[in-house]
């Protein structure tokens, strides 16, 4: 065979055999950080002025539950109400505070989780340390002035609770 005859059969040869491929690799990131809402919370109304989760004032502490598969992964962080997300209309500011508590633990270590935390505005951060689950209580205060009333009506704050992996 001459040089001719052999450039003349790569030309001649399919151009498929030339052309490549992308080939895809996928997979599935199942959570190892579960969030749940164990008990809801409640506004109690002990004054014209105020509604608090306070037990004592008629409330009712949220409780949330974080289950962490793989230790020292994740970071948990909530997010007590400074607004209502529905109410009637007010027409002056509401003073909000709150704060995020450690509750019951499945593993005694994560009590430790409660001197760790780190607090801003109204955020509360845990680092997640230790596989297990832990219970977090939420509360939260909302206060009208003290010489105005709430107007009557259904009011509703957010808690948001969020697994953040690092």
């Amino acid at each position: 065979m001459d040089i001719k005859t052999i450039t003349a059969l790569a030309f001649l040869m399919p151009v498929s055999a030339a052309l490549a491929i992308d080939s895809p690799i996928s997979g599935v990131v199942q959570p190892k950080c579960s969030i749940w809402t164990e008990t809801a919370g409640v506004y109690g109304h002990p004054l014209p002025y105020k509604l608090t989760t306070t037990p004592a004032d008629g409330g009712v502490i949220a409780s949330i539950r974080v289950d962490i598969a793989q230790a020292d992964y994740y970071k948990t962080r909530f997010t007590h109400p400074n607004s209502f997300s529905s109410s009637p209309t007010l027409t002056d500011a509401v003073a909000w505070t709150g704060q995020t508590k450690v509750g019951q633990v499945s593993v005694s270590g994560m009590s430790a989780y409660e001197a760790a935390k780190v607090t801003y505005n109204n955020v509360t951060e845990f680092n997640m340390t230790l596989a297990g689950s832990t219970w977090f209580t939420v509360e939260s205060t909302a206060q009208y002035g003290s010489t105005k009333s709430l107007p009557a009506g259904n009011y509703t704050g957010i808690i948001k609770a969020e697994c953040i992996a690092k």
